[in-house]
């Protein structure tokens, strides 16, 4: 697929440029589909912490120009997945363990406001969609596709947290989820954690159609608080070499 940019991605790299056999078309640019590429790699980990990134390597690999891979490399470092330091390049960012440890209690802090605020204004049909995620996204789990836990995860929180009408914190919510997902998705596929975490969200989802607002949001808070101190107990074991069970 040419675009404007001068290339187009490789074919053992190309996404399906459309969204299903029925709905309109979507065509993606050769910078949505570089971005998408590269973020992947960053979240299951083929792009380590550190990694430089070269622009004109990358291009040459995905068949394309420097220009798209400028531009995904940009949105990258928004999402907080890349950083772009001066006279030396992008390379992966990497977070510390206080910093993620900072990043859960942004999210607690963040989301539980959010979901008070949600709480009793959720229509029918707003529980429906979020029970429907909720059963995508358990079956996504029982099968182990850790990939799509991320996407699903932030779809299902989300779901709960649109009717606050509160646009701009939910794009703050967005970018500190998807900073997080790296990591998760280690710890997921790693230890037991997302058995009584996927308990959670069914918990909580009952004790928001419920309209129990108090109960959800302690809930809520717990929820986040659990993973962000579990995964910084499965990161300082793995990051210092220790076997994880």
């Amino acid at each position: 697929m040419n675009d404007t940019t001068g290339g187009s991605v490789s074919r053992q790299h190309k996404d399906r440029s459309t969204s299903g056999t029925s709905g309109p078309i979507t065509v993606k640019t050769v910078a949505e589909q570089a971005y998408e590429i590269l973020r992947e790699r960053i979240l299951v980990g083929e792009l380590a912490e550190g990694t430089a990134l070269r622009q004109a390597a990358l291009a040459a690999e995905l068949g394309v120009s420097r220009i798209p891979i400028r531009e995904a490399l940009r949105q990258l470092e928004a999402e907080g997945l890349v950083t772009f330091r001066p006279h030396v390049g992008a390379s992966v960012s990497s977070l510390s363990l206080p910093e993620i440890k900072e990043l859960f209690s942004l999210r607690a802090l963040i989301e539980t406001d959010v979901l008070g605020r949600a709480v009793g204004r959720l229509a029918p049909e707003d529980l429906e969609r979020a029970e429907d995620v909720l059963e995508i996204f358990e079956e996504a789990f029982a099968r182990g596709d850790v990939a799509a836990w991320g996407t699903l995860n932030w779809e299902f929180h989300s779901a709960l947290y649109s009717v606050a009408l509160q646009p701009v914190t939910m794009n703050v919510m967005e970018i500190l989820h998807r900073q997080a997902e790296r990591y998760t998705r280690a710890l997921l596929a790693l230890t037991h954690w997302g058995s009584s975490s996927m308990a959670e969200h069914r918990q909580l989802l009952d004790l928001v159609r419920g309209e129990d607002g108090r109960g959800a949001q302690d809930l809520l808070r717990r929820h986040i608080l659990v993973a962000g101190e579990s995964l910084v107990s499965f990161l300082r074991d793995h990051r210092s070499g220790t076997k994880v069970e």
